[in-house]
């Protein structure tokens, strides 16, 4: 009677939005050719039916539909282009994305083809110039430069090369010993051996690589002369002003100017023929500035026209790519898609949410409408044999808890969504780790920040770091409120303790308070309001006191939310109407939990609530090495060893309830199934069946196989069992790590802070505050929520949902415009 009771309170109660995944139905699409490229649009915008490719077994380009890819694809490269040259060019792009409601394809692709061949001339007409007025340059600086070496260095010159010619080719040695191509190459007379130069210019950077290798090419017999360039002058390739240096190279003989030639040209040096006549020099002056002047006028002229170009592209640019990222999304999802026998119609599979289809069958009526079609669409629901894709609808403030959720598995259809909980469990067990309401209000203040800036930061491009902060705000947020509550409970605000709830309730044992910290304190008064008394601080036994009392905190918590996890098995089971689930696997594992760590927890309880001085451990240790023996003074409450021994037996019975009843009873139900003692219910057994996913419904289409039913329900138990106690243990993380987080703000207070304010020195005391400030930020904000974080992400995906979820769906990935970004293009 009570359980009909129950079952019929569970029922009636309402349906909770992202426990369950939405209802799914698997539908199918007959599309006349005529609007099936509008009709797919409308789908896109509405973005709610993910298609099923029926051409998977075809390539890229054996698909129907592979030109308008290509031609999508070609107007997409031709955009990036675009966007590229206006970006060099200094220019913004329109941000306005409105499209027409019908897209001409054709006209854009023309329209793209005449700007991008237009560019391309007047970049190629642009860089020819820029070559020549370069050169035009670097000659009108060389002649410059080059008239005072000639002018200054020309006797010089002159004298080092007789110097050569009677020291070195007249030596008789070194006719001995010189090469036969040196001997003939050597001048007969001095009068057509005549002193000749080399002029040029060339980068900076090369000049020092560039100087020794001439050296040793012409082994010292040269005379080099160089001076920087006054101007900069512009790559025309990466559009960068670079240093060059001019240079005068003087030598003697073909062979050595050959070899100047070359390594110049190696070096990509330009070589500029400076005439020695002062006259012609100036004249060539004249000619080249005159040149410079009109070549200047036509590049400025040449830029104003581009650049005017590129404007009337940036004003449609990000128009134009959204047309085309959609347009190419249409044709890829209609390759997706099959033509019929008559080839006059195109089918599509897929599935969509159930509250979608009345959504999707008024776009479809209104594709075939726009597209003045004579055949309607046919829209109708199929069955299918593969599980449906999990779909949540979230918001802002739920979805980055459903991102955590998901990133240890996606759920599978329709069973319990850890999220629900996450959404308080997470940020409350994060707090048990990073308890002060100091460091608290600092996370709520960046929590804030970003919240208020939420607007802009959304539309902005972030760094990785930035973008995963930003998108957790919410998570933030609620970190930090219940940061600053567990602060509040612990009484510590960058751990200091104060009295904000009234008095203390302890009081020193004279005036002077000298065994404060030897002997202790007195109690005076009823306990302190709410949280940690703040004279606890300092005390003798102020750590074997927090020590204890986080340590059976983190037990409570984490029994209670192993116990929430093995409740949602108990609803998952009783959704799927799996009765075998909760027979055998809900109820043994609620009855073996409880009776060992639910029943430590009551002893916690108990004691805190009675102030016995029982020892705990003794308790529990001795419940299974002597469950007979008489507690003594380590018994809370009347009838305490009888009721030990009976959750032993009931925890002992527990272990083959969940072991062995399940695989006998699902070989029992296959064999009755398929040995006709079935048969006359077969409908209901098919219905049964599919509403038992964990069960038979997986051993339907194949052959039963004990041994290895067997083995998996073996390590499932085996596998609860000692994770119970582990897992159990695991919660004690929440224990160390509050303790480690106190203890740690403790040492930079008192250790940095208190020590640097002792000094009567305003220096010192301005280094003591940054140190602590540094500390507190680095540290303790940042290195110390990102350990509790993990943490508490760890209790979540580990212990707790363990207990009931499996993880092994898929996200509904419906086709939407709105989910394509720019990495499409």
């Amino acid at each position: 009677m009570f359980s009909e009771k129950m079952e019929q309170f569970i029922d009636n109660l309402p349906p909770m939005d992202l426990m369950r995944s939405e209802k799914m139905t698997f539908v199918q699409l007959i599309i006349p050719a005529e609007s099936a490229h509008r009709a797919i649009s409308y789908l896109g915008e509405l973005g709610l039916l993910q298609f099923r490719d029926l051409n998977d077994d075809k390539s890229p380009f054996q698909r129907t539909f592979v030109n308008q890819v290509k031609r999508c694809a070609e107007m997409s490269r031709k955009l990036r282009f675009f966007k590229d040259q206006i970006s060099k060019a200094g220019l913004i792009s329109s941000s306005l994305t409105v499209l027409q409601p019908d897209i001409d394809l054709e006209d854009l692709e023309i329209q793209l083809a005449e700007h991008e061949h237009e560019l391309i001339e007047m970049n190629s007409n642009s860089d020819k110039l820029r070559q020549s007025y370069n050169e035009l340059l670097e000659f009108k600086i060389v002649l410059e430069k080059a008239c005072g070496f000639l002018v200054s260095s020309h006797g010089r010159a002159i004298s080092e090369e007789r110097e050569l010619q009677e020291n070195v080719y007249s030596n008789d040695a070194y006719a001995e010993t010189a090469s036969l191509l040196e001997q003939e190459m050597r001048p007969q007379s001095s009068n057509s051996s005549g002193l000749r130069f080399i002029s040029g210019i060339i980068c900076k950077s090369k000049l020092l690589r560039f100087e020794r290798m001439l050296f040793r090419a012409t082994r010292g017999n040269m005379l080099f002369n160089q001076a920087p360039a006054d101007e900069q002058i512009m790559d025309p390739v990466t559009s960068e002003m670079i240093e060059k240096t001019v240079f005068v190279v003087f030598f003697s003989g073909e062979q050595a100017r050959t070899k100047i030639l070359k390594i110049c040209e190696a070096f990509g040096a330009n070589c500029y023929p400076v005439p020695e006549d002062i006259s012609k020099q100036r004249q060539i002056t004249r000619e080249v500035s005159s040149r410079l002047t009109d070549l200047e006028a036509t590049l400025e002229a040449g830029l104003r026209h581009r650049s005017k170009a590129l404007a009337s592209v940036a004003d449609h640019l990000a128009k134009w790519m959204n047309m085309v990222r959609r347009e190419k999304a249409v044709y890829d999802t209609l390759n997706m898609l099959n033509f019929d026998v008559t080839k006059k119609c195109l089918v599509g599979e897929g599935w969509c949410p159930l509250f979608a289809k009345a959504q999707m069958q008024e776009a479809l009526q209104r594709a075939t409408f726009d597209s003045n079609s004579q055949v309607g669409i046919i829209f109708h629901p199929m069955d299918a044999v593969e599980s449906p894709p999990t779909y949540f609808r979230t918001n802002t403030f739920t979805s980055p808890y459903q991102e955590i959720v998901d990133a240890y598995g996606v759920a599978r259809y329709q069973e319990a969504n850890p999220a629900v909980y996450t959404t308080i469990i997470f940020p409350f067990l994060f707090a048990v780790m990073f308890g002060d309401w100091g460091h608290g209000i600092c996370l709520l203040l960046g929590a804030l920040v970003l919240i208020a800036r939420e607007n802009k930061l959304s539309t902005q491009k972030l760094g990785s770091f930035m973008e995963m902060l930003f998108g957790g705000r919410y998570v933030l947020l609620l970190m930090a409120i219940f940061s600053i509550y567990c602060g509040l409970i612990y009484n510590e605000f960058f751990s200091v303790p104060f009295h904000i709830f009234g008095a203390s309730a302890y009081k020193c044992r004279d005036s002077t308070c000298r065994d404060a910290h030897t002997i202790g304190l007195v109690k005076y008064q009823d306990p302190y309001p709410f949280g940690v008394d703040p004279s606890w601080r300092g005390s003798r036994s102020e750590l074997s006191f927090l020590n204890s009392m986080k340590m059976k905190m983190s037990i409570l918590f984490g029994v209670a939310h192993m116990n929430l996890g093995i409740i949602l098995s108990y609803f998952n089971a009783r959704f799927f109407g799996s009765s075998l689930d909760i027979r055998y696997q809900f109820v043994p594992q609620m009855i073996f939990l409880n009776s060992l760590f639910g029943y430590l927890s009551l002893l916690i309880i108990v004691k805190w609530c009675t102030g016995s001085q029982a020892d705990l451990y003794h308790v529990m240790i001795y419940m299974f090495l002597s469950p007979t023996d008489n507690l003594g003074e380590n018994q809370l409450f009347w009838g305490q060893r009888p009721l030990q021994i009976v959750l032993l037996l009931w925890a002992v019975i527990a272990v083959p309830w969940m072991l062995f009843p399940k695989p006998f009873i699902l070989k029992k139900l296959h064999t009755e199934r398929f040995q006709g003692g079935n048969y006359g219910i077969l409908n209901t057994s098919e219905v049964d069946l599919e509403a038992e996913p964990d069960s038979a419904r997986e051993h339907y289409h194949e052959e039963f196989n004990f041994s290895e039913v067997f083995v998996h329900q073996m390590i499932h138990a085996i596998e609860f069992v000692l994770g119970s106690v582990s897992n159990t243990a695991s919660y004690l993380r929440l224990w160390a790590l509050s303790l480690a987080h106190s203890e740690l703000s403790t040492v930079f207070y008192e250790k940095v802070l208190l020590l640097a304010w002792g000094y009567d020195n305003l220096v010192i005391r301005l280094i003591g505050l940054t140190v602590f400030a540094f500390a507190t930020a680095f540290i303790l904000l940042m290195m110390e929520s990102l350990s509790a974080f993990l943490h508490a992400l760890r209790l979540h995906w580990v212990e707790f949902q363990n207990k009931f979820y499996h993880g092994d769906g898929y996200k509904f990935k419906p086709f939407s415009f709105a989910a394509l970004t720019e990495d499409e293009d």
